[in-house]
């Protein structure tokens, strides 16, 4: 993998996460890190949008409760971009099932259910770019500078 593959990604912020009032802590996380916040918005996903965006899922056991979980209640929708931003983010998340993440990971940290693992991230490049279609326009995805841009030595 090149030094500085910059990427975008998607995460959501599950029913969940919104409705324990963790939103502003996990969105420390990222930034601390170094991502940056390139689109962002509080929604209430529908039954096609969630329809569509687990589609990859629909033949397994779990995917009807999956779907009512997500149309529950609303979602924090994110676009962020950095250098390997879907791996560095899905580091970040920690392991699917709360109980088995590792301590310093969000699931980790903040979870421990199956079926409540707070958030959602894109798992490659292409996941990506297809997820990110499904919840944002292209014009509501910035482009923008950091004023602190240039000055990191690793970047």
């Amino acid at each position: 993998m090149s030094a500085n593959v910059t990427q975008k990604t998607l995460i959501l912020f599950k029913p969940d996460a919104v409705q324990r009032r963790l939103c502003g802590k996990l969105l420390t996380r990222f930034e601390e890190k170094g991502l940056r916040i390139a689109a962002m918005k509080l929604m209430k996903i529908d039954d096609a949008l969630a329809a569509k965006h687990y589609e990859a899922h629909k033949t397994k056991g779990f995917y009807a409760g999956l779907v009512k979980f997500m149309t529950s209640s609303p979602v924090m929708a994110l676009v962020l971009e950095g250098p390997h931003a879907v791996e560095v983010c899905r580091n970040m998340m920690g392991a699917t099932f709360g109980f088995k993440a590792a301590p310093g990971t969000i699931r980790g940290d903040f979870g421990v259910s199956n079926q409540y693992n707070l958030i959602h991230g894109s798992d490659s490049p292409e996941a990506a770019e297809r997820e990110i279609g499904l919840f944002f326009e292209p014009k509501q995805v910035l482009a923008w500078s950091t004023a602190d841009a240039g000055l990191h030595a690793c970047d």
